[in-house]
């Protein structure tokens, strides 16, 4: 407890706490408009992208001045995400194909001048390749405010263009129909999207910063399905990856913080996918296992009930044996039967005479209630 409160007390962990914060509150908030319009990959490719626009930018000015690095990979992340949509818009070549294209060809020549400048007779360049995995511990207090600015931008324009941006995701075409062009609301929303993606270079790295912009969201949108609970859980539980991942990597020595952090929110989503209410894997097993325990009480119920049609009194009683070769031929074993017969007794569905059974008023009115749900479902398909 008195090592926490000391790294509270220290002014850089204080600077890089604060801006593992705002960097994911920031990409998990507009990461869950990359995750609903299943353009996952979205952020990997402008990330990569990015990359020639910080060693351009570097070879002209000859200086790491953060701020012209960071405008350069604007540019090149914001040209690779126009160049995206303009092939796969106006060509046969489809989006995941252009995104895998300009994602490799951008990267690549990034790699190419990260390479070049290496060899420039001078030592402003050390330091350039942090860019590939983050270095958050050389941010600064002018980074935080443009981290800050950042921050409320994305937040006042997702607020701003809140239905139009909900009806891109969700109803494109009803946009366009409302007298909202969806191809300039994709462009400003591709426009903050490279935003918030330039501005967490710096500290997870242009290799993992689309965890930053995805994770939040694929876990956030286990939880709910309603949009604005799932950007602000989105937002939390990154922003929480930020905090947590900068104590862990500050408590163990010489361990990164970028990578600490994506390591943590890729374990909040899988935490969410497996165990979330309604769409976690395991309750998706538990409901399962109870549905098919209803099928199979629901057959033999059945069974019971095609049987005493048979008998003018509904109510007559037959032994297990009468029940295991049905009016279809299919056989079924005695203990099934038995285990299938104690359970709908002990629902109120069957009665017992000695060894015999027998459907009673309840056991009808559920057969029959399924019959008419069956039937309902036919006519509307």
């Amino acid at each position: 407890m008195n090592f926490i409160l000391e790294l509270f007390n220290d002014y850089t962990f204080r600077l890089v706490l604060l801006g593992s914060i705002l960097l994911g509150i920031t990409s998990g908030t507009i990461g869950t408009y990359a995750v609903l319009k299943k353009e996952a990959l979205i952020g990997d490719a402008i990330s990569h992208a990015a990359l020639p626009g910080i060693a351009i930018s570097f070879i002209l000015i000859g200086s790491k001045n953060t701020e012209i690095l960071l405008f350069g990979a604007f540019i090149a992340g914001a040209l690779g995400a126009l160049l995206i949509l303009l092939i796969s818009k106006n060509s046969i070549i489809k989006y995941d194909n252009a995104l895998a294209i300009i994602l490799a060809s951008f990267f690549g020549f990034g790699l190419v001048l990260l390479t070049y400048t290496q060899k420039i007779p001078n030592s402003n360049q050390a330091g350039l390749e942090k860019f590939l995995f983050g270095q958050v511990s050389t941010i600064l207090k002018r980074d935080i405010n443009i981290m800050v600015i950042i921050c409320f931008i994305t937040l006042f324009l997702i607020v701003l263009c809140w239905k139009e941006l909900k009806l891109l995701c969700f109803d494109p075409v009803y946009l366009d129909t409302i007298g909202f062009s969806s191809k300039k609301i994709d462009l400003i929303l591709t426009t903050i999207i490279v935003i918030s993606i330039i501005v967490g270079l710096q500290t997870v790295g242009v290799i993992l910063m689309s965890s930053m912009l995805i994770a939040p969201a694929v876990a956030a949108r286990q939880w709910t399905d309603k949009l604005y609970k799932m950007m602000i859980l989105s937002g939390i539980f990154a922003g929480l990856a930020g905090f947590l991942g900068t104590i862990i990597s500050s408590a163990v020595l010489k361990m990164p913080t970028g990578p600490i952090i994506v390591l943590v929110i890729t374990f909040i989503a899988f935490i969410s996918i497996i165990f979330a209410p309604n769409r976690g894997l395991l309750w998706q097993k538990l409901r399962e296992h109870k549905n098919k325990k209803e099928v199979s009480s629901n057959i033999v119920l059945n069974i019971l009930y095609t049987l005493s049609k048979s008998h003018s009194n509904e109510s007559h009683p037959h032994t297990i044996e009468s029940m295991m070769i049905t009016t279809n031929g299919k056989k079924y074993p005695k203990r099934y039967l038995k285990r299938e017969l104690d359970k709908l007794l002990l629902s109120g569905l069957v009665d017992k005479y000695l060894d015999k059974w027998c459907i009673n008023n309840r056991g009808i009115e559920k057969i029959k209630h399924l019959e008419y749900l069956d039937k309902e479902d036919k006519n509307y398909v």
